[in-house]
């Protein structure tokens, strides 16, 4: 392997970098370039070490980087090779190649090991900036929130009570906000948990940097749903953890195979209720498999339900949450109201065990003290008087509406080559390609024509499996039928 000691890529690699980062830059150089072809078995990390003249370890850091982010994968008992994804793509692709990740981007001066971490998350993860529009996934529907209704509950806080949120308040959140969470999670979840194991947080998103931060340590392994979201593996390897990909079957994270392979993981990340990206509800046994993983292994299992609510049956066929099972007691939870309600509200929660909750709100209280006062306690009458119940049942009647609107006019428009099976949960659908298939090319000329169509290709680390992702809950009816006919008419070629 001596290709990459005789071939570095300075200009990719800043002289300001670690030595592992030098090691990982060349690596992946050698990869991007092409003369690291796909398909090619790397050398021991023993024998790499010592022709590159450096510490095993740092070879292993650079090697579980790489696999991290899909560039190589591993064979169990065969070691480690250039991922077969990368071979459509040839050799010398450009950086605008539609790879896992971007080329590495030489990184502003003065940071931190740990800072150099959470810059290099914007090669695999970068929340949209522009505004929704179809069918990009996971963006609830704004316009028909009871703005008004917020509004009241806003007026009729008196003045002492508006002054009294005007101090800095418990970072842990609200006290009658994490009651209504409590009792909501009850009604709702199935979710015993006590007022005092929520902590309130800015969204989901700042719940799953809280546990990384606070649970994992540099080199500690995190099984991750493959496909799955990119946001959550960009926050684990910001804090140095590794993210190791686990395939799914129709019954959810095949926990068996990722625990034979990844025997030293301490967390598991998952979406039970409906995986993302896929759709999948990981069913009973496998639910008691997971957790049986965690008590075996001293392990956390982390527990997004990001649109649990959205099940579209009737309560009693609603499927409660993993954590409100027996022996869930290390599982954490991460809710947000971003899809209940709306993103702009900036508001979600953890469910902690008791032991933890002290930890994480000082956690909590060092980032950004505490969420708005203001807009805590209005969202706590909000759910105490029951607004978020009535606008939960009719979001869930108009989502299943455009579900419909979607499979019906995407199967006319596209002469039936598109047959979508309707999903009794979730915010969006996935018409799953064959294994193997380039999903990129449909989704690029979507994109020209105005629509947004994600290929499932960008949620994978070492998954095969294709296809493209349509969210449908935050866009109305004739916007559903324009982007359909241009889908339609695409997919019908």
């Amino acid at each position: 392997m001596s290709v990459a000691r005789a071939n570095p890529a300075p200009s990719a690699v800043p002289s300001s970098a670690t030595l592992r980062q030098q090691v990982y830059a060349q690596l992946r150089s050698a990869i991007e370039q092409g003369r690291w072809p796909a398909g090619m078995r790397l050398p021991p990390s023993r024998a790499h070490a010592g022709l590159l003249g450096v510490s095993r370890n740092t070879v292993l850091w650079a090697v579980q980087r790489l696999l991290a982010e899909g560039y190589v994968e591993a064979r169990v008992g065969d070691g480690t090779y250039v991922a077969q994804a990368l071979a459509k793509h040839g050799a010398g692709a450009p950086s605008s190649a539609p790879l896992h990740a971007p080329a590495l981007v030489a990184p502003p001066r003065g940071l931190s090991r740990r800072g150099q971490l959470v810059a290099d998350t914007a090669a695999r993860w970068r929340p949209p900036l522009v505004a929704a529009r179809a069918f990009r996934i996971g963006a609830p529907e704004v316009a028909s929130f009871p703005f008004a209704v917020w509004d009241r509950l806003a007026r009729q806080a008196s003045q002492a009570q508006r002054a009294a949120r005007a101090h800095y308040l418990d970072p842990a959140g609200d006290p009658d906000l994490r009651q209504a969470v409590a009792q909501w999670l009850w009604a709702s979840r199935g979710i015993r948990c006590d007022a005092a194991q929520v902590v309130v947080c800015s969204g989901s998103q700042q719940g799953i940097d809280l546990i990384a931060r606070l649970l994992l340590d540099v080199g500690d392994e995190v099984l991750v749903e493959d496909p799955g979201y990119p946001g959550i593996r960009a926050s684990l390897l910001g804090h140095g953890a590794l993210a190791r990909p686990v395939p799914l079957d129709a019954s959810g994270l095949c926990i068996a195979q990722g625990a034979a392979q990844w025997p030293a993981a301490r967390m598991a990340v998952v979406t039970p209720t409906h995986q993302f990206p896929t759709g999948v509800r990981m069913d009973l046994p496998r639910r008691q498999a997971l957790l049986q993983w965690a008590r075996k292994h001293d392990a956390w299992v982390v527990e997004d339900d990001y649109d649990g609510e959205f099940q579209y049956g009737n309560a009693a066929q609603r499927v409660p949450a993993l954590c409100s099972l027996p022996g869930s007691e290390q599982v954490l939870y991460v809710g947000t109201f971003s899809k209940t309600l709306h993103p702009g509200l900036r508001l979600g929660f953890v469910v902690v065990p008791p032991a933890l909750v002290e930890a994480f709100a000082m956690a909590r209280a060092i980032t950004d003290r505490h969420a708005p006062g203001d807009t805590q306690a209005v969202l706590a009458r909000f759910i105490a008087e029951g607004h978020l119940l009535r606008h939960l049942r009719r979001m869930r009647e108009l989502y299943l509406h455009r579900q419909q609107l979607l499979i019906d006019t995407l199967a006319e428009t596209s002469g039936g080559h598109w047959q979508l099976p309707p999903c009794d949960r979730g915010m969006h659908l996935l018409h799953e390609a064959p294994t193997g298939s380039d999903d990129e090319p449909l989704a690029r000329s979507a994109q020209a024509a105005g629509v947004m169509l994600a290929p499932l290709s960008r949620y994978a680390i070492n998954s095969p499996r294709r296809g493209w992702l349509l969210g449908y809950a935050g866009y109305g009816d004739e916007e559903i039928r324009t982007a359909a006919r241009v889908v339609g008419a695409l997919a019908g070629r």
